[in-house]
């Protein structure tokens, strides 16, 4: 009987599989295109906001797993924590959506209302009282969910933002996290977080097959809004803050090199006619042009995949490190 489970996956995969061609055309039509900044010229020809898709995948894929367990199964669920993690993520996700149409070239959302809109989107978490407010030996009470899922959930879901704009890298990372997020909730007992986590992983890798270099569909904020905070819900409900935190140390690391240029340098390269990236700056803003740097103390030329590549392969590095320093915390 549990392997009818594995529907809400294959729902999911397909939902985003057949929709996403559909988004490219319509959001074509309608003008709802951006400028590939890491090609020659930047061309302005790849439809965007592609996390809609995702998102909509993620959600039918989740109620689809509600139905399975209700109707045919008939075993419980914890039917609070499923509602509140998918509105959160939902609120998250069209945050996200309204930036994209506000336009990152004209700053988005301001960042005090944007802070403010993810805090009110982590409401559905507080209210229910989410997670475990012990933590390192100390009872927080109700300073867990008054004050710490909310900065869990803005501050997973903002930074998750920052390392972006190269083809394929955004759904590659949330592949990534999430599948190590998925090996944790299984080992520690949370089986049902980690299905969520593979429903959204096969929506990424759906969306992934036309997000690769060179992209057909860019996901926006929509995307990255959306798996940031499915990121830190995880991390909340499995009670594994430690271990996710440990994970995102990469953006915790991207976030102060953009904190070192004041939020205000870009990721992007700066791009040679034969489509080969240079740095645009003197100094290191982000872990995409510490990725240029390094790449080219090997190579003449650098192109955009392999500083994709480099960043998703520490990324892999820090989750296997993550796995063998909280061994005994994960394989219990």
């Amino acid at each position: 009987m549990e392997n009818i489970l594995i529907l809400p996956l294959i729902l999911s995969f397909f939902v985003v599989l057949f929709f996403t061609p559909i988004w490219i055309k319509k959001a074509k039509k309608i003008g709802l295109i951006w400028e590939d900044m890491n090609k020659p010229k930047h061309p302005k020809n790849v439809a965007g906001s592609g996390g809609l898709i995702v998102l909509m995948g993620f959600v039918i894929g989740v109620l689809s797993y509600i139905a399975i367990k209700t109707f045919i199964m008939r075993t419980e669920i914890l039917t609070f924590e499923i509602f509140a993690l998918l509105t959160t993520i939902l609120l998250a996700g069209i945050i996200g959506f309204i930036d994209d149409i506000f336009g990152w070239v004209h700053g988005g959302i301001p960042a005090r209302l944007r802070i403010l809109f993810l805090v009110f989107a982590s409401i559905p978490l507080v209210v229910i009282n989410a997670g475990e407010s012990a933590m390192m030996g100390f009872e927080f009470g109700l300073i867990y969910p008054l004050i710490f899922i909310p900065i869990g959930i803005v501050g997973a879901t903002t930074t998750f933002n920052f390392l972006a704009g190269y083809n394929g890298l955004e759904s590659s990372q949330g592949i990534l996290i999430l599948g190590a997020l998925s090996i944790v909730t299984w080992f520690t007992g949370s089986s049902w977080l980690t299905l969520i986590c593979l429903i959204m992983i096969t929506c990424l890798i759906a969306f992934y097959l036309f997000n690769h270099y060179p992209a057909k569909i860019f996901p926006g904020d929509a995307l990255t809004y959306s798996v940031g905070s499915l990121i830190a819900i995880v991390a909340i409900l499995g009670n594994i803050e430690k271990i996710a935190v440990f994970f995102f140390i990469p953006y915790i690391i991207e976030t102060g090199l953009k904190v070192r240029g004041k939020l205000k340098k870009e990721s992007f390269a700066k791009v040679n006619k034969d489509g080969s990236l240079e740095n645009k700056y003197n100094k290191i803003y982000g872990l995409t042009h510490l990725s240029i740097f390094i790449l080219k103390r090997f190579k003449k030329k650098v192109n955009e995949q392999e500083v994709v590549y480099l960043i998703n392969l520490f990324q892999v590095l820090i989750i296997l490190v993550g796995m063998i320093i909280f061994r005994n915390s994960i394989f219990i």
